[in-house]
């Protein structure tokens, strides 16, 4: 007899998902590796992504130099994420969920934390980069004012269709980023036309364009910098990708989910390159705009007339496309924090906490220009605790106990993964001692300086690899120096470290907890 999963038909992408972070049923698991590439590619194939690439070039590197910064920083980026898509088929759940196997039961609201830092700038991002481009667009093709006013409402109408979008769930972003992931890319292909007369390869930059650029002070800041910022772009999905990636069937080879993964992120050198060419345009035809480093001014005055609408529906694509996959996972994990929230409930209480953080930060407070350097300061915190989930997840071959990795949001005590109340002391500290040393060490002049960034020479920014590296250590090393108890592994036990005594901790309701003894009456 044939045991294999009989998969119900998909639910309409019109009816609201209900699935909070308790595991997918096996027969709802309909989803494909192909649907996560869409997912992943399409929250990346934005304005968004493009403004990144123009860095290189805004940081002096010559079109040549740009380009490998860019594939360098695109190829270890990818490397780095397609591990954590492996979580999501496994487990049924999100990855903030199932690093309570690393972290513990309660020392899992450190994924939770991050990922909503992370959507809240990159959701930011988002809304402000396609807005801009999307009024200045509209400004230049039929003259629509460009002023606050303008650009609120341009904000408001992104941010809330990306929030109905994420109300209705899994299904409903799909169906976006299907068409999203294909027209958002035609566009971009569309500026070849647009821009190849003005594009000149052999820009040369502040460096210059041959091997005598890599003797100049300053080269190599410059090319390490922009290959980080580049990398900092898949790895900001580290948190999300087991929110879309738990509908794929469990039975899944993990290399096709980590692929369909990789190659999202490859695939994202479209934007990469459009935002890395059109910027040497704009230092060539507009320097006092490149000056500025206001890329969307920039890209409209270069652009040329037939081009704006392109631009305006790219930006209007791509904000719907980066939106829902920042605030969806967001808003799942919400309610696994706050059981007595659904999912539903949840997205609105976050989107309209996002929407608020729009507005106030760029209207009130104009941290437009300071969002980006908060996003790297949390991608160079995110990048220890994927490091940490890696590692967990090859010492214990990949085997999980569903029912303990869901304690917290049931509002249970105890199972495999309560170790010090609910604290996995190891993955803590190996995180938090690796995020601290890696922000002291952040070199983004003139925006962000860490106090130990001087003793690198030549101003290199090393946060997120000394970041890797030390959480890989440390975690490692302390699993060595005081191992885990034998029951967090799986029958076949650990792979390379040792175990302690099991603790056989059950796992018990809150409401099952013995009541104090009454006091004695008379």
């Amino acid at each position: 007899m044939s045991t294999r999963t009989q998969h119900q038909p998909p639910p309409k992408a019109t009816v609201v998902e209900q699935h909070g972070v308790e595991p997918i049923p096996d027969p709802e698991r309909s989803a494909r590796p192909l649907d996560l590439f869409r997912l992943t590619f399409g929250g990346a194939n934005t304005i968004a992504t493009v403004v990144l690439g123009s860095f290189p070039i805004l940081f002096g590197l010559s079109f040549a130099h740009g380009l490998m910064a860019t594939l360098l920083g695109l190829f270890l980026g990818a490397v780095v994420l397609a591990p954590m898509a492996l979580f999501g088929p496994r487990n049924g759940t999100s990855n903030s969920v199932s690093s309570s196997a690393h972290l513990g039961v309660h020392g899992r609201v450190v994924g939770s934390f991050l990922s909503l830092l992370t959507a809240l700038a990159f959701f930011s991002i988002s809304v402000w980069s396609s807005g801009d481009v999307l009024v200045g667009g509209a400004n230049r093709a039929v003259g629509l004012p460009q002023n606050d006013a303008t650009l609120a409402l341009a904000y408001g109408l992104f941010a809330v269709l990306v929030l109905i979008v994420c109300i209705y769930g899994f299904r409903f972003m799909l169906l976006v980023n299907k068409i999203a992931v294909i027209a958002a890319t035609l566009l971009f292909l569309v500026g070849i036309a647009a821009f190849a007369g003005d594009f000149d390869a052999g820009y040369a930059g502040a460096f210059g364009s041959g091997a005598e650029a890599f003797g100049e002070p300053g080269f190599w800041a410059a090319f390490v910098g922009s290959a980080l910022i580049v990398m900092s772009n898949p790895i900001s999905f580290g948190a999300f990708l087991g929110d879309w990636a738990r509908y794929i069937p469990r039975g899944t080879p993990g290399r096709s989910s980590m692929a369909a993964v990789f190659l999202a992120q490859i695939a994202t050198l479209v934007p990469f390159a459009f935002g890395l060419v059109t910027m040497t345009i704009i230092a060539t035809r507009e320097p006092e705009i490149f000056a500025a480093g206001a890329y969307a001014s920039g890209l409209l005055a270069i652009a040329p007339g037939w081009y704006f609408g392109p631009v305006a529906l790219i930006a209007l694509i791509g904000g719907m496309s980066t939106g829902t996959t920042a605030l969806y996972g967001t808003g799942l994990d919400f309610s696994s924090v706050f059981p007595r929230f659904s999912r539903v409930q949840s997205t609105v209480l976050i989107g309209i906490f996002a929407i608020g953080v729009i507005f106030v930060g760029r209207f009130v407070f104009d941290v437009v220009s300071s969002i980006s350097v908060f996003a790297v300061l949390i991608v160079s915190c995110t990048v220890p605790w994927m490091m940490v989930m890696m590692i967990g997840w090859y010492v214990r071959r990949g085997w999980y106990d569903s029912d303990s990795l869901q304690v917290f949001n049931r509002r249970q005590r105890g199972g495999r993964y309560w170790f010090a109340h609910g604290w996995n002391w190891r993955g803590l500290a190996a995180w938090l001692v690796s995020a601290t040393i890696g922000l002291t060490f952040v070199n983004l002049p003139g925006q962000f300086v860490g106090p130990l960034a001087s003793l690198v020479p030549g101003g290199v920014d090393i946060s997120i690899p000394l970041g890797m590296g030390l959480g890989a250590l440390l975690y490692l090393g302390l699993l060595f120096a005081f191992p885990e108890p034998r029951d967090a592994y799986g029958p076949e036990g650990p792979r390379l470290v040792p175990t302690g005594p099991p603790s056989n901790i059950p796992v018990i309701s809150v409401e099952d907890r013995p009541e104090p003894a009454a006091a004695p009456v008379g």
